[in-house]
């Protein structure tokens, strides 16, 4: 059974290429693609992707939801990890991940820490419900079965979207504890870009999490 392994970028021209090595090496031996769909990076992101990866889309910037979307579409594997590509989520972790597809249908590697204040109200108002610490964390394995039984990727919510309406549609939950792995550029901006921009998708969970009900 082959692994789908997909990622978005966003200006990762430097984090791409060591993304892919270290994934090839934790997939040696396993069979698997690496899917990179690129936000047209002005950086040449998508130029580096596909020299390397087994496939690699370019899109118009639509964020980081639309373009897992994008790639689980694009994806010929029955099995579906998404990674984030600025190497904070560690690749080695993907096999404990896979593992956890023998008891949950969605597994979640959750950061032990949650960094921002915004991000552990989330946790606290969206994560308790569904059972999962890190309701943004993207590194995530579950089956494409179940991405393509729920519609997500109407709205940014880093992810708590897709969690939400798995939940709903009555899907296990689980997740792993990762250590914390600081980014060299955070991804959202800086402190209060970071937490305006998590309010803001906490605020479309709620709704989502309301609307579903």
């Amino acid at each position: 059974m082959g692994i789908s392994i997909i990622t978005s970028t966003y200006n990762e021209r430097e984090n791409v290429g060591r993304l892919i090595a270290s994934i090839r090496r934790v997939m040696e031996g396993r069979e698997h693609e690496v899917i990179v769909v690129d936000d047209t990076s002005p950086d040449g992101t998508v130029e580096v992707a596909r020299s390397l990866a087994d496939v690699a889309i370019a899109k118009i910037r639509e964020g980081q939801s639309k373009a897992l979307a994008m790639g689980i579409k694009a994806a010929r594997f029955p099995t579906i990890v998404t990674i984030d590509a600025d190497l904070e989520n560690d690749p080695e972790q993907i096999p404990l991940l896979l593992d956890g597809l023998k008891r949950f249908d969605v597994v979640v590697a959750s950061r032990d820490r949650l960094p921002r204040f915004s991000e552990r109200i989330f946790a606290f108002v969206i994560g308790k419900r569904l059972g999962v610490h890190d309701v943004l964390s993207n590194f995530r394995a579950f089956s494409k079965a179940v991405a393509e039984s729920i519609r997500f990727g109407d709205t940014e919510t880093y992810g708590a979207e897709f969690l939400i309406k798995a939940w709903k549609a009555g899907y296990r939950i689980g997740e792993i504890r990762v250590e914390l792995r600081r980014r060299k550029k955070p991804r959202l901006g800086n402190t209060i870009t970071a937490n305006a921009k998590i309010l803001l998708a906490l605020a479309k969970s709620v709704a989502i999490f309301l609307s579903t009900l």
